[in-house]
């Protein structure tokens, strides 16, 4: 008898181990493939973050690139423009030039030195010129002035007597770069009128700059 009962409590304690074990197993399954499930959402999170952010960092690289192409093709472009700006005005100063050199190049002189002694409005006056011209506008001078005085006279009823000289200082004739014109100075050089053939040039340049912008480039507007 007692063997039977000592027999059931082993079979018992057998039993319970059993379903102690059995319930151990299940929820060490259940929490490994609950574990398992959380480490493969994080990886897979982990994953698709990595992708954003080299995606991201393609798509700023590709912007960048992208950029650096359009600023490069803009500078080439600019400097295109630029150099065929200058060709225009090299060529159109080599007409200066040629101006220079033809029949009409001594009146030009006098109206030149007119508009000078009108813009200058001082009674002495140095003329500075190419050496070549020394002589040419020596020659003309006195008939500049007196068409000089002659404007003055009708503007203002004031009969001017300026006191105008050509300077024959060798260390200061203009040089062939200004293609000709003079150069008129008052108050030892602190007061200066530039109309040279290229001071001229430029200045006509820069005033017509939009239109010869807008017939050589059509594109931009």
């Amino acid at each position: 008898m007692a063997s039977d009962q000592i027999r059931q409590m082993v079979n018992f304690i057998l039993q319970e181990a059993h379903e102690k074990a059995n319930e151990i197993r299940v929820k060490t399954e259940h929490d490994f493939n609950l574990e398992k499930q959380t480490l493969v959402h994080e990886a897979k999170l982990n994953i698709q973050e990595e992708f954003a952010k080299k995606e991201k960092d393609r798509e700023i690289q590709e912007r960048i690139q992208r950029s650096a192409e359009i600023g490069e093709c803009r500078v080439k472009k600019i400097k295109v423009r630029d150099d065929l700006l200058q060709t225009l005005i090299s060529e159109a100063g080599s007409k200066c030039a040629m101006i220079a050199r033809g029949p009409n190049y001594a009146h030009l002189l006098q109206k030149l030195i007119v508009q000078g002694l009108v813009k200058i409005e001082e009674n002495e006056v140095t003329i500075f010129t190419r050496e070549e011209d020394v002589s040419v506008v020596k020659q003309i001078l006195p008939e500049a002035i007196e068409e000089y005085v002659s404007i003055m006279e009708r503007e203002s009823g004031i009969k001017l007597t300026p006191e105008v000289t050509v300077s024959e200082d060798s260390t200061k004739f203009l040089g062939e770069s200004t293609h000709g014109g003079v150069t008129l100075k008052a108050y030892d050089g602190k007061i200066v009128c530039d109309n040279t053939m290229t001071a001229r040039l430029n200045l006509v340049y820069e005033e017509l700059l939009p239109s010869i912008r807008a017939i050589l480039f059509p594109s931009d507007d």
